[in-house]
């Protein structure tokens, strides 16, 4: 009779305030045989500062060829492993969605522990519209960027985008390129001592951004309507 399976866990980590984690994920965190982190350095200080001791084993997008196999070996020989990215929910704009889908392929249980997500702690505080929202990610850097933008004009939902912050103010300019003046929030270093949420229209963020240049990784949200409706 074959051994049990173990268990992949999918485990949200803070986006910035460590005081958001979950008790569910710190007792995970320590009872798991491993842990798979985007960035080892960075998970490191996570595991110190809530005493995990568990051992960490690096999962980016480049070694993933040969970290997934030898994933899947130790829970197909019945160890748990939780996975985490550097910041907010594993599987939203990282490789965690390319070791999950090869997990379920070979019929080893995923379970989620649901907690902080960047996008959506951005959109609850923008103001704009949440019936409907598409997640658009990051946009392509050059190829591809400009037919993305142009089949989003059509969409009837708030926008999501992440951006690095030194292409916040060429991001805004594009989207206003296509999309025309909509109105529009930018969040960012979200849940940290500089939080910041800026709303306006595509046109007065890029003015703000030109001239204050911003910090930590931002989301970008474009609403669908007059931008009075909203900010007037």
């Amino acid at each position: 009779m074959p051994g049990k399976k173990g268990t992949l866990f999918i485990v949200s980590t803070p986006i910035g305030n460590l005081a958001d984690i979950t008790f569910r994920a710190v007792k995970t965190l320590k009872t798991v045989s491993f842990i798979a982190a985007e960035d080892t350095r960075r998970t490191r200080k996570l595991l110190n500062h809530f005493d995990i001791k568990t051992k960490l084993i690096s999962y980016y997008e480049h070694n993933r060829f040969a970290r997934i196999p030898q994933l899947l070996k130790h829970l197909e020989s019945g160890k748990d492993v939780a996975v985490v990215t550097d910041a907010g929910t594993p599987g939203v704009s990282d490789p965690a969605y390319k070791l999950i889908r090869s997990v379920i392929q070979v019929d080893v249980k995923v379970e989620p522990i649901p907690g902080p997500s960047a996008f959506l702690t951005a959109l609850v505080a923008s103001g704009l519209p949440t019936d409907r929202f598409l997640f658009v990610g990051f946009l392509p850097p050059k190829k591809g960027r400009r037919k993305k933008l142009s089949d989003l004009a059509s969409y009837e939902a708030t926008l999501i985008f992440y951006e690095n912050p030194k292409r916040v103010v060429k991001t805004l300019s594009d989207i206003a390129t296509f999309l025309g003046n909509r109105p529009a929030v930018v969040g960012r270093e979200l849940t940290k001592v500089h939080e910041e949420i800026i709303r306006g229209t595509i046109l007065e963020l890029l003015s703000y951004f030109s001239l204050e240049s911003p910090k930590g990784e931002c989301v970008i949200m474009i609403g669908k309507d007059d931008p009075n409706v909203y900010f007037g």
